[in-house]
């Protein structure tokens, strides 16, 4: 049995024996694969008491830092629900992404700390993107380590969107310029520069969707400009592999900048 299979399997045990019992206190039971210790569990219990979600499915994806599983609300609608891992997360990256910023002014070292910071950050991240008009899950609620956001994807077979690495891109020249224009969107009004974008977190659903931006920084960053630059290096490099001809990276990162200036 896969890792997120038995981590599923572990939580849905959980949840239904403590959505029948209404049991409020926290029962000592084994960590599963370092993501489901007993106070995650709990978070998920006050997500399903407040009707946030109402049952939760299969694993949409896995990851170093999190793992992502398909929900439904009261209406029966999906939902993705990411779980962030408290005992096992590698953390020692993060603090170049979070130490500096404003919105985090006390930043925790020890896990159980920082990954609910990191998570808010996500959280925070997915809210500017959105408003300012950028593809991304649209955010629903945090608790602790648990974010609940929009799921992407098919709605009526409940299919995860793929990544634009596992399809055949309609369109490579349109597209590589609509993300590219995402990127821009994003640094001049979201204030946010995604800083690991790459054909591993864009999905596609007609069109491109950002996803993964718990790294985010704001334009204000020291290294701001030398994430942006890497982010759409990243992108070319990709898209050039589509046959896709560009401009130079440092010349769309400077053409970018002066139109966050004005």
């Amino acid at each position: 049995m896969k890792r997120a299979d038995k981590e599923h399997e572990q939580i849905i045990s959980e949840l239904d024996r403590r959505k029948m019992k209404r049991r409020k206190d926290v029962d000592e039971f084994k960590v599963v694969e370092g993501v489901i210790d007993p106070p995650t569990v709990k978070t998920l219990y006050k997500l399903l008491s407040r009707g946030t979600i109402s049952a939760l499915h299969g694993s949409i994806s896995t990851g170093k830092e999190a793992n992502v599983y398909r929900a439904e609300d009261e209406e029966g609608k999906p939902l993705a629900v990411k779980i962030y891992r408290m005992s096992t997360a590698e953390t020692d990256f993060m603090m170049e992404y979070i130490v500096g910023d404003p919105r985090f002014k006390k930043v925790g070292r020890r896990s159980r700390l920082l990954i609910p910071q990191w998570a808010m950050k996500e959280f925070k991240n997915l809210h500017r993107y959105h408003d300012a008009g950028v593809r991304v899950p649209k955010p629903l609620e945090i608790e602790r380590n648990v974010l609940v956001m929009e799921f992407i994807g098919d709605m009526e077979s409940n299919l995860p969107a793929p990544l634009i690495k596992n399809i055949e891109i309609p369109s490579p020249v349109k597209v590589f310029n609509e993300i590219i224009g995402m990127i821009e969107t994003g640094y001049t009004k979201a204030g946010l520069v995604h800083a690991d974008l790459s054909e591993y977190n864009i999905l596609w659903l007609g069109k491109p969707i950002i996803i993964d931006v718990s790294q985010a920084v704001l334009i204000g960053h020291d290294n701001a400009k030398k994430y942006l630059l890497r982010d759409i290096q990243n992108v070319i490099n990709y898209f050039k592999k589509l046959g896709v001809r560009t401009e130079d990276p440092e010349v769309i990162a400077r053409h970018i900048i002066s139109v966050g200036d004005k």
